[in-house]
């Protein structure tokens, strides 16, 4: 038995939707690797995966991450760089 043991971490009041046991949960009951949210309600909470797909598409096809001469792979916009230049 491990001496220390990770706890979830979380608040009660926040949903969450376990990708592992693909189930909404409130507060800290999975560990957060497993955990989408928080959500402010169960049922946006139960709708993490069609969100987090939306989310991926949106991304996928935003204009500002796209350049024409390197296919699709091209540099983040300034205003999304981090403090230091790069993303």
């Amino acid at each position: 038995m491990a001496l220390f043991r990770k706890r979830p971490t979380g608040n009660p009041g926040e949903w969450y939707y376990c990708i592992r046991h693909q189930k909404v949960e409130e507060g800290p009951e999975c560990p957060a690797r497993d955990r989408l949210g928080p959500y402010p309600t169960p049922g946006e909470a139960a709708q993490a995966m069609d969100t987090a797909r939306q989310r991926n598409e949106d991304w996928e096809t935003d204009p500002r991450w796209q350049s024409a001469e390197a296919g699709g792979e091209g540099e983040p916009p300034a205003e999304d760089r981090g403090p230091s230049g790069t993303s």
